[in-house]
């Protein structure tokens, strides 16, 4: 097993011992540098599965492996180097600039009040850099838009220099021009990821890996275009979904419809 490799043995999840599962057990391992898409409806069980990963939640059953080291026996502060989350809701009142914003993820890697360093100042630098936010980081971050402060929170996590990224979809609420902007971020970005994804096209085109729930259980696992198949996903989403080969871009997109 190679340092940044994920592993999830046997990992699930309810809200008590006696309860219903709302994520069934399920396994799978993700090898370092690549990405695995979350896919399925509201509900399927995709936040549930993050909020696992980036120990929100204590699992259930099972054991959640990063780097060869099982999260849950870490401290919180050894676990905050290896994993890192960017949620789908950014509160907008941080009186903040976005260079203070970056800085808190170099906290897990000092110790009590300890101010930046000059280590911590180059590694800010380079998360801003990473994410184009160069001409940015001494505005407050209240006054960025969307898009903007999506990239702010993807540099913040990047700073904390992570083993692991988690992105709780990250195009959500985002324009078309700033949705491509992420996708095209994600892409170059040297890490194991996993995201959660609706859109599916989307999906295809930048996760090496995909994983499709269905109320609560792993209905597939494995490679992009086989897993979204049009059967599965039509089970999945309780649609009708077909792929289209798009000529143009020589690809093929699906299109959905409501069952007859």
């Amino acid at each position: 097993m190679s340092s940044s490799d994920l592993v999830v043995e046997n990992v699930s999840w309810a809200p008590g011992s006696r309860a219903p599962y709302v994520l069934h057990p399920l396994s799978f391992s993700l090898d370092a540098g690549k990405t695995l898409g979350i896919i399925g409806a509201n509900g399927a069980g995709k936040s549930t599965l993050l909020r696992l990963l980036y120990r929100y939640n204590r699992p259930l059953s099972g054991n959640i492996y990063v780097g060869g080291e099982d999260l849950w026996s870490l401290r919180p502060r050894q676990a905050a180097r290896r994993v890192a989350a960017v949620l789908q809701e950014q509160p907008t009142d941080f009186a903040l600039t976005v260079r203070e914003i970056v800085a808190l993820g170099r906290t897990p890697h000092q110790r009590g009040f300890a101010s930046s360093g000059a280590r911590d100042s180059d590694i800010i630098d380079g998360s801003l850099q990473q994410m184009g936010l160069q001409g940015f980081q001494d505005r407050l971050f209240g006054s960025l838009s969307g898009g903007e402060r999506q990239r702010v929170m993807v540099a913040r996590a990047l700073a904390q220099r992570p083993q692991l990224l988690i992105l709780d979809e990250p195009t959500n609420h985002l324009d078309i021009r700033h949705q491509l902007e992420i996708v095209s971020l994600i892409r170059e970005l040297d890490l194991t990821i996993v995201t959660s994804l609706h859109d599916l096209n989307m999906a295809a085109e930048v996760c090496d890996s995909v994983l499709l729930l269905k109320d609560g259980q792993m209905l597939a696992y494995g490679d992009p275009f086989e897993v979204l198949s049009e059967q599965h996903v039509s089970s999945s989403f309780s649609v009708s979904a077909r792929l289209e080969h798009l000529s143009v871009s020589d690809r093929s997109h699906f299109t959905f419809h409501l069952p007859s």
